[in-house]
């Protein structure tokens, strides 16, 4: 049964009013502390005034933003449906014959509509200012390596065989790779040689190494000053694998994984990427189903503080449960549909069953 136009729009405000608050505050608090620490950053950089370390914390603070919006979801609901029942109005709404699965009905569409907007609307926008935000920081900081947590990893073939590349660091603008492992196979599959260099550029059919160092089983270790490498990659393939996942927008993401695949370039987290993007409105569902199964409680009952405190806990191993699955699908452990999926329907089904243990009995 659905619940009442006009008691549908009260509710349905609430969630609106208490979910952008929260994300409004963390917006506002990650924006604050980017600008400090950038600011701290900006001692010995020249062209890094105030108003252009600004701009820079404001195209970073979204993508960052992005992350906490489950919370946002899950602290919204809890603060909306604690207000409500605060102010006796879910007891009227109880006693008029409404249930909580009816006058949860508004937080759910909410919950759904804001995930696609996440999705549609504000990764690409999010996304395109990060990109725009890591080139103004080059600019501004002068350091053209990218450093990653992770190494970047490259497979290719050509006429001479198959050959993996691994870098420390990269720049994107010039196809480059810094610290270089390079390790050769012969046509047939067969492990030949590695080489070590200071870096390595992709030209058009080839890779050109510098200060290389050739290592085999067979001779003496040879230094070369230049060294190239055939490849059957495109630059703009390879400067595509630079960028992070969360730097593709969501509309781009699929064309994106279709062209490194092509490439024979490793797609295990721009497909992880773009599966949690599609899970997410059903896991800001599953943030209001938790957060229903703790705040329903009414305020003449007491027990508050405790609500809010399994609430956050709650919300805490949801968040941890989603990074261990993100990480095994990472890795290929488990596929990418998997990882993305899974904390989300669990969540759900947990939060629906806890409700109806209240509920229902």
């Amino acid at each position: 049964m659905l619940i009442g136009r006009t008691l549908g729009f009260y509710f349905s405000r609430q969630f609106i009013k208490t979910i952008f608050l929260v994300f409004a505050t963390v917006f506002g608090l990650v924006y604050t502390l980017d600008f400090v620490e950038l600011m701290r950053r900006a001692g010995d950089a020249p062209a890094a005034t105030t108003g252009v370390i600004a701009q820079l914390a404001l195209f970073r603070t979204p993508a960052i933003a992005e992350q906490v919006m489950p919370f946002a979801v899950l602290f919204g609901s809890m603060a909306a449906l604690l207000q409500l029942s605060r102010k006796l109005e879910l007891v009227v709404a109880r006693a008029a014959g409404i249930s909580a699965w009816q006058f949860l009905q508004p937080g759910l569409l909410i919950a759904l509509l804001i995930g696609i907007v996440s999705v549609t609307v504000y990764n690409p926008v999010s996304a395109i200012l990060k990109q725009r935000g890591t080139a103004l920081e080059t600019q501004i900081f002068s350091r053209a390596v990218q450093t990653r947590e992770k190494p970047i990893w490259i497979r290719q073939r050509s006429q001479d065989g198959q050959a993996i590349l691994r870098g420390d660091g990269s720049n994107a603008d010039t196809a480059t790779l810094f610290g270089v492992t390079v390790y050769a196979f012969d046509p047939a599959g067969v492990f030949t040689h590695r080489v070590e260099a200071k870096e390595a550029t992709l030209h058009e059919g080839f890779w050109e190494l510098k200060d290389a160092r050739i290592l085999s089983a067979t001779e003496e270790p040879q230094a070369h000053d230049r060294y190239l490498i055939a490849s059957n990659l495109q630059p703009s393939q390879v400067r595509q694998s630079f960028t992070d996942p969360d730097a593709v927008p969501f509309w781009d993401l699929k064309e994106t994984i279709n062209r490194m695949e092509q490439a024979d370039i490793n797609v295990t987290p721009y497909r992880l990427h773009y599966d949690l993007l599609l899970a997410r409105p059903l896991l800001f569902i599953a943030m209001v189903f938790v957060a229903a199964s703790v705040s329903l409680r009414f305020f003449r009952f007491g027990g508050v503080a405790m609500m809010v405190l399994g609430g956050v806990a709650a919300g805490f191993v949801l968040y941890v449960a989603t990074e261990l699955m993100a990480e095994l699908g990472a890795s290929g452990i488990i596929s990418s549909l998997v990882a993305a999926w899974f904390p989300a329907v669990v969540g759900s089904l947990l939060g629906t069953l806890a409700l109806l243990h209240q509920e229902d009995g």
